[in-house]
């Protein structure tokens, strides 16, 4: 069975294993004191899924107001199960309950942003198999 709860401080060596497996490895230091910051931010939200009491998925959420409607969208801001354990509605779970979250929070839009990577297919199918659509790019600049 599937448990999803809010991400708490006995997750972080996990929390930081999945962050390498979405792509960017990281320290566990590094990684609280982002935990922390995001954890005191009221317009974040952070779920981890639990499979036989292990920690093998987490969903990142940000609130966000729009200038082009009164309502505000909600950004999936990481969405990473353990590879091993893809494929059992893990993902699934996670985003039905980030969209729980985003009604609740009058949100009248929930998106996410995908790198067009190969590796990135089977995401991309996971996507629009759970009724999301392509909806523009992505720029972005590194600032140095």
């Amino acid at each position: 069975m599937i448990k999803i709860g809010e991400w708490a401080i006995q997750d972080l060596e996990a929390v930081t294993k999945l962050m390498a497996h979405l792509g960017y490895p990281t320290s566990t230091e590094n990684m609280v004191a982002r935990m922390e910051r995001i954890r005191s931010d009221p317009m974040y939200r952070t779920w981890v899924a639990e499979y036989r009491q292990q920690v093998v998925g987490l969903i990142g959420l940000r609130k966000v107001i729009l200038y082009e409607t009164d309502h505000p969208a909600v950004q999936v801001a990481a969405l990473v199960t353990r590879p091993e354990y893809r494929g059992r509605g893990i993902g699934k779970a996670l985003l039905r309950r980030a969209e729980a979250w985003s009604k609740e929070q009058g949100a009248s839009l929930i998106y996410l942003t995908s790198g067009n990577r190969p590796e990135r297919e089977a995401a991309h199918r996971f996507y629009r198999h759970m009724g999301y659509e392509i909806s523009g790019y992505r720029f972005s600049k590194i600032l140095k």
